[in-house]
């Protein structure tokens, strides 16, 4: 009986050799300690622009190991991350807020593996270093704003429809609607019902009262898209702190996982990542005297604010625009040299200011500043979480003439504080706000202390292996051997292929699937003895060796398998990169136990008379 493999089955076994080999190779060349610079909105840096950045870089005594203009952007790599961290503190104090500046770690691929898309494997934030915080979405808050939104657009329908009330107003979990007059209700209701259908709108004792509640469903949509909305936001705000490869994803209902590789500032990365600020526009209330709201006597049309000074202004109850309809922010200085943000309204903010304009000329606005802040008190020895929405006005300008979709918010005390309510209103308002609830910080020094601690893991358990099947199984071992080589590859070449990201949970899968991949081979090769103890030829044993081994070594590898597919359907962050490392290594071991040890072994014995194994 013959072993021998036809033609075109050894070719494509060892195409995909190569081809792994080829994708595996980026993994080999290291990181340069560089830093990023690109403009805001996709705009590109032009070359006299970078010229002017790399003359500022070596001005300051720093000398780029590369400096790459490409794409419109700029990468300067560095020899050390000392000369990277200078030049990322330099570009950010010269540089002006349409710039994002970040830290990265730039791959040494060669040009002729990038030209065919071979890239290195992504390495996760225990093995890189970085910051990793866990954030809670207050979803009571997200239901009681739209509660207050809801109120608005209450006011706002009856107002359109042209019905008379005396006042919509919100009373503890419900909007209450009282009437002038009790035989307005029919045609309140009809428009309430037709506009309002996701709200429960009930008919209480009182004959010239609407109660509006949020349904069941709808609160559970509104909580649902306050956690959406909050991670886009959150990955707009990352975007524009320059994070290479961040992860950000949800854990159960109300939590978000955010991890950010290669930043060590976790100040200013709590700073944008839990900050909800926004603004509002309202005009300023004239017409009453603001002393007598501080003693309790506030308008009904108005509300009580204080300036950054703690001056009492009052202003009136509706706003002109929000946050949310602010499509373009950029921070720089006014015609008097003071910090400012150049505002760009939507449509509808824009016809909204400019309508309130053409009738407000020579009156004053407001800029009101909101953000909620989280402050943790020890309460009978226990950590209490205290929220506070702090709301001030931090500018009062008159409005000099009629104007829509773009002006100027001044008031700020520093450029700094600009860059940064830039930086907040472009990336957008968090749909509610968020608590950091676990925060950890990885070192650069400790995530190398872990690459170095994995691969000397993995070094002394292949040894192990090889070691053990070279003596047990001779000849035989070195054709297992080979093939464990032949995994380890691939597993590398499909993990750089998805361009996944490794964790240390993942370097401990491809240990495990390097134990794991031999066990085939130890499962054919004894039943190869077994053949020969009852007699059978060399030939004959190595034949039925493979074909009766198989069904044990696919049972055995399915059941493995889907306790991996369970793993990363069921598991969260590490649990889900030790599950893809697994499932590749157990699909890659059989394929490389099973066909590619058989190859081997067909060419030192197929096709010849064979006395003996070396087994």
């Amino acid at each position: 009986m013959q072993n021998s493999f036809p033609l075109w089955k050894n070719i494509l076994i060892l195409a995909v050799f190569f081809i792994s080999v080829i994708y595996a190779l980026p993994n080999l060349y290291g990181d340069d300690p560089s830093v990023q610079v690109s403009l805001i909105h996709d705009a590109k840096i032009e070359q006299a622009q970078a010229d002017q950045i790399e003359a500022s870089i070596k001005a300051a005594g720093l000398t780029p190991k590369a400096f790459e203009h490409k794409e419109g952007r700029i990468l300067a790599r560095f020899n050390n991350t000392d000369d990277q961290l200078k030049a990322a503190d330099l570009l950010r104090d010269s540089m002006g807020s349409e710039y994002t500046v970040a830290l990265n770690l730039a791959p040494t691929t060669p040009d002729w593996l990038r030209s065919v898309g071979a890239q290195a494997m992504y390495l996760g934030l225990d093995l890189r270093g970085g910051v990793h915080f866990l954030l809670e979405v207050d979803m009571d808050a997200a239901v009681k704003q739209a509660e207050e939104r809801y109120n608005d657009d209450v006011r706002l329908a009856l107002r359109t429809a042209k019905l008379h009330y005396q006042s919509v107003t919100k009373d503890k979990d419900r909007i209450k609607v009282t009437l002038k007059s009790a035989d307005d209700k029919p045609a309140v209701l009809a428009v309430l019902k037709k506009e309002f259908r996701s709200l429960d709108i009930t008919e209480p004792d009182a004959q010239d009262q609407i109660w509006l509640n949020i349904s069941e469903k709808e609160g559970r949509e509104i909580k649902k898209f306050a956690v959406a909305q909050n991670m886009t936001t959150l990955r707009n705000r990352v975007n524009e702190l320059g994070v290479a490869e961040p992860v950000i994803q949800q854990q159960g209902e109300n939590r978000i996982v955010v991890q950010l590789p290669g930043v060590q500032d976790t100040a200013r990365a709590k700073e944008i990542l839990g900050t909800t600020a926004t603004l509002e526009y309202r005009l300023v209330d004239v017409e009453h005297d603001v002393q007598q709201a501080v003693a309790g006597h506030v308008p009904v049309g108005s509300r009580l604010y204080y300036d950054k000074n703690g001056a009492p202004i009052l202003l009136d109850k509706r706003i002109i625009v929000t946050g949310d309809q602010i499509v373009d922010a950029s921070s720089g200085m006014d015609q008097d040299g003071r910090p400012s943000v150049s505002i760009s309204l939507n449509g509808a903010g824009g016809a909204k200011m400019a309508k309130t304009t053409q009738v407000s000329v020579g009156k004053p606005m407001a800029v009101v500043f909101i953000e909620y802040k989280v402050d943790t008190r020890l309460v009978n020895g226990e950590k209490v979480r205290h929220k506070q929405k702090v709301e001030k006005v931090i500018s009062v300008a008159t409005i000099q003439g009629v104007f829509s979709n773009r002006f100027q918010t001044t008031g700020l005390d520093s450029p700094q504080e600009a860059r940064n309510l830039a930086l907040l209103l472009r990336a957008g308002a968090l749909a509610a706000p968020v608590d950091i609830v676990e925060e950890r910080t990885v070192g650069p020094s400790l995530g190398q202390d872990n690459i170095n601690k994995g691969l000397l893991s993995f070094a002394v358990g292949f040894a192990l292996v090889v070691l053990f099947m070279a003596v047990y199984y001779k000849l035989f071992g070195v054709f297992a051997n080979l093939a464990l080589v032949f995994n380890v590859v691939i597993i590398v070449a499909v993990l750089s292929m998805l361009q996944a990201t490794l964790t240390l949970p993942g370097i401990a899968g491809i240990i495990l699937t390097v134990g794991m991949s031999v066990d085939a081979n130890v499962l054919i090769f004894e039943r190869i003895k077994e053949e020969l103890r009852n007699g059978n030829t060399p030939q004959s044993a190595i034949y039925i060796g493979f074909e009766k081994a198989f069904a044990t070594i696919l049972d055995s590898n399915i059941t493995t398998l889907l306790v991996a597919v369970m793993l990363f359907a069921f598991g969260t962050g590490s649990v889900k990169g030790f599950a893809v490392t697994l499932i590749i290594g157990i699909l890659s071991s059989m394929f490389t136990a099973i066909t590619g040890t058989r190859m081997i072994i067909n060419w030192v014995y197929g096709n010849r008379r064979v006395e003996k194994l070396s087994i």
